[in-house]
């Protein structure tokens, strides 16, 4: 029997009409021999980028006076911007998959509340950490180290960190709309609704009041399928706030009068000017200022502990966004398992290193990317057309900065919610199987730090299997971080 042959002009999965030959962006990422075609793969770049753009303003927010440090709003936008560009230059030409990155929910807040808050490190010694923790996993991805360090984590911890970051971004979240209230005796309480009382300000409950309502507008955009439900959450909640404070303006409140008066629109090009001399090279210029001796534990399991979140924060992005996408898309191999992922984690890596250059904590693949997928995104090029529109996007800074932090809470709380989804992974009903991801999400959030929490989990798993006469369950690795986390605790912490 004769064997059929392609139609002239089509190559297996290629989508060009006969006689048309592809063009230079198509025969370099391969569009059409992906089943894609241009015009998707530059739409599906719109989407991702549509659903991930609000961690320009998010990020900046944290990062603005990080430590004490005077760092301005504009600097941290150009450098958070520029982080996503290169990293996702990386994954459109190094691995040319439809994945874009950028500064990691998670990873920041850690850098900003815990390392340069709780354990006083500066801004300069918070980004020597995350570059030394960046050389760390690209020396783990090309040495093939990955999946031993991957096989060696506790199944039970590995599903609990997602879980733990997820809650720990929720309450920074709900502290930055100003509805968690410090509280004398239980510490935090939920902030005062009471008009009558006057307890609270009225800019202070506004606030409030919008984090709640960016949080349920996310929730109900993203339920009807919207795509861009974050930033178009984010944006209505923002003329939301202004309204009601000019509500307040007029009914002649102090607290809404001054809000508007603090509102300026800065030059888009002193933020240019404030990265150069705030946050570009300040790794190298000031990395090493204050460090002693006497920290180097606490130093190595920082380092660790963002490396180890990249590593899975990232193998669990490729994997939700390659599998969700099914065989089908050309992301997985006949067997199943994602192509190119060394290159994926070699260019997740490196961002990462680049990142801490620029001024900014863990660049990591993103899992919205898996909207782009869904819209069709097959190859480098949608990652291509993300970074394209994030290097647009670094001369609106200006604009950036007038969106309110209680807009912006909704999406990180909204982030959380999302990442607490595979708490139903967790064998609860096994004490021995369910106390280490307990301690490790509970950790995360009550001493509000996410190394605590990994360290608590590991230090746990490790005491119950000894205990329980399961020693041979002790993977060496998971022996050895734990035996690090137990000297930090005793020495250094």
């Amino acid at each position: 029997m004769e064997e059929k042959k392609p139609k002239e002009g089509r190559e297996a999965g290629a989508v060009l009409p006969a006689g048309k030959k592809p063009g230079r962006l198509d025969r370099f990422f391969g569009v059409s021999a992906s089943g894609s075609t241009v015009k998707t793969e530059l739409f599906a770049g719109l989407i991702t980028f549509v659903t991930m753009v609000y961690i320009l303003v998010v990020n900046a927010d944290l990062f603005t006076d990080v430590g004490g440090s005077g760092l301005t709003f504009g600097a941290a936008y150009i450098f958070t911007a520029l982080g996503a560009v290169i990293g996702t230059l990386l994954m459109a030409f190094l691995a040319r998959m439809p994945i874009a990155q950028a500064t990691g929910m998670g990873p920041n807040a850690f850098f900003v509340v815990t390392v340069c808050g709780t354990l006083g490190y500066t801004y300069a010694n918070g980004l020597l950490i995350v570059l030394c923790s960046g050389l760390l996993f690209l020396i783990l991805t090309v040495v093939g180290a990955r999946q031993a360090i991957v096989r060696a984590m506790p199944k039970a911890v590995q599903t609990a960190i997602p879980v733990g970051i997820g809650l720990f971004i929720a309450f920074v979240g709900m502290q930055n709309a100003g509805l968690i209230a410090a509280d004398p005796s239980t510490k935090v309480t939920l902030v005062s609704f009471n008009i009558l009382s006057g307890q609270t300000e009225a800019a202070v409950m506004i606030g409030a009041a919008v984090g709640l309502l960016s949080l349920i507008c996310i929730g109900v955009l993203a339920g009807r399928k919207v795509k861009g439900a974050i930033p178009i959450g984010i944006a209505l909640s923002t003329l939301a706030y202004y309204a009601f404070i000019g509500l307040g303006c007029a009914a002649g409140d102090a607290s809404c009068r001054a809000v508007f008066d603090g509102i300026t629109l800065s030059d888009p090009f002193q933020a240019f000017a404030d990265f150069g001399t705030q946050a570009f090279g300040k790794v190298f210029t000031e990395g090493w200022q204050g460090l002693s001796s006497g920290r180097i534990f606490e130093f190595l399991a920082v380092m660790i502990s963002f490396a180890m979140v990249d590593m899975f924060d990232t193998i669990g992005t490729l994997i939700g966004t390659c599998q969700g996408a099914g065989k089908e898309s050309g992301l997985l191999d006949e067997r199943g398992e994602i192509k190119n992922l060394n290159r994926a984690l070699l260019s997740d890596s490196v961002a990462t290193c680049t990142g801490a250059i620029l001024g900014t904590s863990t660049v990591t693949s993103f899992l919205e990317s898996s909207a782009g997928v869904a819209a069709g995104g097959r190859t480098g090029l949608t990652s291509l057309t993300v970074a394209v529109l994030f290097l647009l996007a670094l001369f609106f800074s200006p604009l950036a900065a007038l969106i309110p932090s209680a807009a912006t809470a909704g999406a990180l709380i909204y982030v959380g919610v999302l990442m607490m989804g595979r708490i139903t992974e967790i064998d609860w009903k096994n004490p021995a199987e369910a106390i280490p991801p307990f301690l490790t999400v509970a950790m995360m959030s009550f001493t509000y730090s996410i190394s605590y929490g990994i360290a608590a989990g590991f230090l746990s798993y490790t005491a119950i299997k000894l205990f329980t006469g399961k020693v041979r369950e002790i993977h060496p690795v998971t022996a050895v971080l734990s035996v690090l986390f137990l000297f930090t605790f005793l020495f250094t912490h």
